[in-house]
């Protein structure tokens, strides 16, 4: 493999890791916690974009409990769109199969949980 191909290569896999990442700006999960009391939408570029909480989970009494859940669900759904992210850049690295790179080309994304 020559320079110009190894150059062309590298342009390539920048092409696609930028689409891959625009992607994921677009793309959103879901989690709930508390058997769905707080759901977290947030993107796969970490971004939250909705919080709800049911009103039966509100009572002045359980204030913590509600925080923990709140908590729990952001925790999780960073988590989840962290795992995305590295999923669709390992598919992006893998595509390109450079020789000799440790960990590019054998890298199959994984399924989301």
């Amino acid at each position: 493999m020559n320079v110009t191909q190894i150059a062309k290569m590298a342009q390539q896999m920048q092409a696609q890791m930028a689409k891959a990442q625009e992607e994921l700006r677009e793309t959103t999960l879901e989690v709930t916690a508390g058997g769905g009391a707080v759901r977290v939408v947030i993107t796969g570029g970490q971004e939250i974009r909705a919080i709800e909480i049911d009103p039966a989970a509100i009572d002045p009494e359980e204030v913590e409990m509600l925080q923990d859940l709140v908590l729990a669900a952001v925790n999780e759904a960073i988590a989840r769109s962290k795992e995305l992210e590295r999923d669709r850049m390992a598919a992006v690295a893998g595509g390109i199969g450079l020789p000799g790179m440790p960990g590019l080309g054998g890298a199959a994304p994984r399924g989301l949980r």
